[in-house]
């Protein structure tokens, strides 16, 4: 009886403003818009905003459609059973509906008053969250946060291609970049939640591979993203203030890693600060990272 009423309950705006994941989306919206800035070419700020608008509707739309698949398994994890779904506040099928609407809508609106270039990239964003990522890898294999990654590295591509129609090799590494941190990102999170993932019978790798292993591949990956995150300042395509900031910033980065890569199994009770530094620093490190790189671009055209 209790179910069936909680079911019944009308969701109001907040509970759809959720199913965006908002704290996500700020960082998918920066990351969108510094690609956008970073464009050898200027864009109008009305398109300019119309388009980082596009880029937050796509992203809400693929959240909104990631909780409405996931909404079983949400229901068992301590950080995710509050949202609208498993917590019984909106029907999946208000869900269902307001994600796909969301997801035409952005890709109708980026591609009239855009650019057909900006448009493909949103949708394959879309569908690669939302099938390869959601559907396919996220309760098959533990390497789903690895592949899955790529949903959330579009962004800047679509912010570039938005200015200027096309893709280069600048946006291909931040893309790189985005890619190879949200292994050691995510995983640093998977490390102190492993519990709700194993409840919920989701195979993230350090629920099937172990902490050991979890550890060591936050330590691998670090690594190349390093080497992305370096690269356009050495290869010309971007100047001294984001060479200098990506440096000092990679390199603290990596000292965290390594921080936890080195630790053995984390013994009972333990508060797992390392992992939690790490998390929380992966945050700032994207945003301050590619502020950089605007700051760089605008100061030393």
């Amino acid at each position: 009886m209790t179910t069936a009423v909680s079911l019944t309950m009308p969701a109001d705006w907040r509970d759809f403003l959720a199913l965006t994941k908002p704290r996500v989306m700020t960082l998918v919206v920066f990351t969108g818009l510094c690609g956008m800035l970073a464009a050898p070419v200027g864009i109008h700020p009305v398109l300019g905003f119309t388009a980082i608008l596009c880029i937050a509707l796509g992203a809400g739309a693929a959240g909104a459609l990631n909780q409405w698949y996931e909404a079983d398994l949400d229901a068992h994890m301590k950080r995710t059973r509050g949202r609208p779904l498993p917590a019984g506040r909106m029907d999946r099928q208000s869900a269902l509906h307001f994600g796909v609407g969301l997801a035409v809508f952005s890709v109708a609106l980026m591609g009239l008053a855009i650019n057909l270039a900006a448009a493909a990239i949103l949708t394959v964003s879309i569908l690669f969250y939302v099938l390869i990522y959601t559907v396919w890898l996220k309760r098959r294999t533990p390497q789903n946060i690895v592949i899955g990654g790529a949903a959330g590295a579009f962004p800047p591509l679509i912010g570039w291609a938005a200015a200027t129609g096309e893709i280069a090799l600048l946006p291909l590494l931040l893309f790189a970049l985005v890619f190879l941190w949200t292994p050691p990102h995510f995983w640093a999170l998977a490390l102190f939640v492993r519990m709700d993932y194993a409840a919920a019978g989701v195979p993230m790798l350090p629920v099937v591979a172990g902490e050991r292993t979890t550890r060591t591949q936050i330590g691998l990956y670090t690594i190349p993203m390093a080497l992305a995150a370096i690269a356009p300042w050495p290869l010309g395509l971007a100047g001294p203030i984001y060479g200098v900031v990506s440096v000092a910033m990679t390199a603290v980065f990596g000292w965290f890693a390594l921080g936890v890569a080195r630790r053995t199994t984390a013994p009972e009770g333990d508060t797992m600060q390392p992992e939690k530094r790490l998390f929380g620093y992966s945050i700032l490190y994207l945003f301050v990272v590619f502020g950089a790189l605007v700051v760089d671009r605008w100061l030393l055209p």
